[in-house]
């Protein structure tokens, strides 16, 4: 993984106190993204726990806040409501940074998030044999998952991702088994105090 640095400044602030640009904060954001299954939140959740990190996990966020405009009953999921959502996180991201902590946001999307918010965008992979078990085990729709599978075997997350931001932040890795989770958190960890020491004040 390369130790690349912060992501470019851009995309408009939203109504809450604008979340710090990179070089003002004194820890970093990472974004872990994905197809459902790959293994999103259990990574980000392992990364949050080693590197005493915020973990924002965005699919509990909208159940809780209720930030969605009606559910797509097709894919038996809901509809976002990204302005109401991206205030919200604004503001966490913000209250993160006065308080020197870094976060780490998991969600399957990636490309209406603010580019400005994010040092680092890792994008989990999956074989289609492990992903398939896996979205069996949650009890998807035959449509539902056939979608997911089919944006996987596409790579349709890792081409949104290096749409929306600078190529050196995005990094595709595997999320097969434990070891590779593991694995992956190293990385983060190592990519993380090299980050802290090229961003000191």
């Amino acid at each position: 993984m390369s130790d690349a640095a912060a992501s470019s400044a851009s995309a408009a602030a939203a109504s809450a106190p604008a979340a710090e640009e990179s070089s003002d904060r004194s820890r970093p954001n990472v974004l872990v993204t994905g197809t459902p299954g790959v293994g999103k939140t259990a990574t980000a959740s392992l990364i949050a726990e080693r590197l005493e990190m915020q973990h924002i996990s965005v699919g509990d966020i909208v159940k809780q806040h209720k930030f969605y405009e009606g559910r797509d009953e097709k894919y038996d999921s809901l509809i976002l409501d990204e302005d109401r959502l991206l205030d919200h996180m604004e503001q966490m991201l913000a209250d993160a940074a006065e308080e020197g902590r870094g976060v780490v946001v998991d969600y399957h999307g990636c490309d209406f998030f603010p580019e400005r918010w994010f040092d680092l965008v890792l994008v989990l992979r999956a074989k289609t044999d492990v992903l398939y078990d896996r979205l069996v085990e949650r009890k998807y729709s035959e449509t539902k998952r056939n979608e997911n599978m089919e944006c996987e075997i596409m790579q349709v997350i890792l081409d949104e991702a290096r749409e929306s931001y600078a190529k050196e932040i995005v990094h595709e890795v595997q999320s097969n088994t434990l070891d590779d989770m593991e694995s992956n958190v190293t990385r983060i960890e190592q990519w993380t105090k090299q980050w802290i020491k090229d961003n000191e004040q």
